[in-house]
């Protein structure tokens, strides 16, 4: 059961009202004239998005999401040709045959068949291992959340092990990675195995364990954050349609971190040195499709997130290979009910992971009684929609973390618990870290959870549309050094226990903005700024309820 419809419409504003809208309100900032607000329902129209509607690109405290999700933010997903029901390879629905084995034997046959839909029908099936997608344009497809059922009876550490932090200490990696099912190219998740296997707890992204699996495939010129357009040396080995990375390096002085925090003072005074974990992230690592070549000049389907300055080495260059255009569609996974594990001591009965994917999707699909709910790691323009997280509780009902760029999670739903929290446990919420940016969560109903920060300078991302029971606690290290960058925004937020911690952000997070946000105040876990002097945050339309225009900030993006 979904919380939201797909349309717009149920908000009083439709999307041609939007952009209707947003023409006027940047035709009267062009002149000078007094701005319209949105026709519906008597909402006002805030400064910020004044300004936003002149330099979207390169406004100081939103930052550009328009083009978040799979395939730029595409409504409907491919519908590719059904070439293996899972009954033909020997799933059985009677929830006590193990079904995993036939499940991931058809969803290979479709791999090598060059790709294609694996349906599940109606009914329960039991799985005893986990279900592997590491092909391109396969889609596994069941009947529906509410029709197909996908019992989990094992976690990842019974199938394959106990897993380590690569940071040292006893806590298990499961907790916040790998799940039952698991979109990630088969490659990687391959050497990924076998480096938890040989207990070599590897890096997790988008070059390789030891993040030595890349090579230079051209040096790049100076260019603004912004821009959709970069100068290379050498075009020879870029061809439209081609991924790339953008690399950038920092500097001893950290002047690349200083402007993902948005620059100035605060940033500059800040002791970085001895934030390890932090450090670990850079060479920072942000996936993107070319979209044109001519002569030197390479045109990028999404604006640049950063300046690239010389400073810093930038470069573009190779990967490991990526899972592209696959996804998972219409189930529940149900995991075997367990209680909830003490903190960071998960045994992995995890929902769903995409990892070094790369325009791929998950629709209608629910999980339940899990420890972890959905995951993005080192995953980027992928789409979650109507997914819904429940039962027992979990750790992290989703999780965004290790340079997971322009992701986009909609219509999404985090119910409340079924049980009490057993002592020892933390729940988070709507999880971002690990220097990740510009992703997106749209039109939520968070019964429970918070806008979770662990740290790792995550920076540009947009929580929009949501109504939350604002009762989890964010986590991180210190070694991962501060809780927000620059360009965080958080637009329309229905706070329903008026609790202010990390929704309220305008006095944490620099060069960001709070626009439309219930009434709250601080009480439980309290935070202070990690930067000193002015934030430069702005605070608007505050305190109201529902009242913002444009209601949600990405589909207005959209719509410009």
């Amino acid at each position: 059961m979904r919380a939201y419809g797909n349309s717009t419409a149920h908000h009083g504003i439709t999307r041609r009202s939007l952009l209707v809208t947003a023409t006027a309100v940047a035709a009267a900032a062009a002149t000078g004239a007094p701005a319209l607000a949105a026709p519906s329902r008597g909402g006002q129209v805030p400064t910020l998005w004044r300004e936003f509607t002149r330099t979207p690109y390169t406004h100081p405290q939103i930052p550009y999401v328009g083009r978040a999700g799979f395939r730029g933010g595409a409504t409907r997903f491919p519908r590719r040709p059904v070439v293996a029901d899972v009954r033909d390879y020997g799933a059985v629905a009677d929830g006590t045959t193990d079904s995993a084995p036939a499940i991931n034997r058809a969803i290979a046959a479709a791999g090598r068949a060059g790709g294609g839909t694996v349906t599940i029908p109606p009914g329960t099936f039991r799985i005893d291992d986990l279900i592997r997608i590491g092909y391109d344009n396969v889609v596994l497809r069941g009947a529906g959340s509410g029709r197909t059922t996908l019992y989990a009876t094992k976690n990842l550490t019974e199938l394959i092990g106990p897993y380590g932090s690569r940071y040292g200490g006893t806590k298990s990696s499961w907790s916040w990675a790998g799940g039952l099912i698991w979109l990630a190219p088969q490659a990687r998740w391959d050497s990924l195995v076998a480096a938890i296997k040989a207990q070599a707890w590897p890096f997790e992204g988008w070059t390789g364990n030891k993040r030595d699996e890349w090579e230079t495939l051209t040096a790049i010129e100076p260019a603004r954050q912004g821009s959709w357009t970069i100068k290379v040396a050498d075009p020879s080995r870029l061809r439209p349609g081609a991924l790339v990375l953008l690399r950038l390096t920092d500097d001893p002085t950290h002047t690349l971190l200083q402007h993902m925090a948005g620059g100035g003072p605060g940033p500059a005074a800040y002791y970085w040195d001895d934030k390890t974990k932090l450090l670990s992230y850079v060479p920072h690592e942000w996936p993107v499709r070319i979209t044109r070549v001519h002569g030197r000049t390479v045109t990028l389907e999404r604006p640049l997130p950063l300046d690239v300055r010389p400073e810093w080495d930038p470069r573009l260059t190779t990967h490991v290979r990526e899972l592209t255009g696959s996804g998972v569609e219409g189930l529940t996974l149900q995991a075997i009910p367990t209680p909830q594990s003490p903190h960071l001591l998960d045994k992995g009965y995890n929902g769903v992971v995409l990892q070094c994917a790369y325009d791929c999707w998950v629709d209608d699909v629910s999980v339940r009684d899990v420890d972890n709910g959905f995951g993005l790691v080192a995953a980027s323009a992928c789409t979650l929609r109507r997914t819904r997280v429940g039962g027992r509780g979990e750790h992290h009902p989703y999780f965004c973390r290790e340079g997971s760029h322009d992701n986009l999670i909609e219509d999404f739903t985090i119910e409340e618990r079924t049980v009490p929290a057993p002592a020892d446990t933390q729940l988070h919420g709507i999880n971002v870290e690990g220097l990740s940016s510009h992703n997106v969560w749209s039109r939520g109903d968070m019964q429970m959870g918070t806008f979770d920060s662990h740290r790792g300078l995550p920076f540009a991302n947009v929580r929009t549309d949501i109504t939350v029971n604002n009762n989890g606690r964010h986590g991180g290290d210190a070694s991962a050094g501060p809780l927000f960058g620059a360009r965080f925004t958080h637009w329309n937020i229905r706070v329903t226990n008026g609790r202010a911690g990390l929704v309220k952000i305008d006095g944490l997070a620099p060069y960001s903005a709070t626009v439309g946000v219930d009434e709250v105040k601080e009480f439980d876990q309290i935070d202070v700024p990690d930067f000193t002097g002015d934030l430069h945050a702005r605070l608007e339309l505050y305190p109201t309820t529902d009242a913002v225009r444009p209601r949600n900030l990405y589909e207005a993006q959209r719509e410009l």
